[in-house]
């Protein structure tokens, strides 16, 4: 398996991951017309997925980088 690709898989898994991650945390406030508890227990989730992802992007941006050139 090419790194090339591995990193492009890494940045995507990343990408997608914070897209879901969005989407979710806004879709609880609008049902919830309200930011309470239930809700920042729920961003607090969202903020270790959102961490994973901006680490998977690095790494695949690095993957890239590294084995691209």
């Amino acid at each position: 398996m090419d790194w090339y690709f591995v990193g492009f898989v890494f940045e995507s898994i990343g990408e997608i991951l914070l897209g879901i991650m969005i989407i979710v945390v806004h879709r609880h406030v609008l049902r919830e017309h309200k930011i309470d508890e239930d809700v920042l227990k729920q961003m607090k989730r969202e903020q270790v997925i959102g961490i994973l992802a901006v680490v998977l992007m690095a790494m695949g941006f690095l993957l890239q980088m590294f084995f691209n050139y």
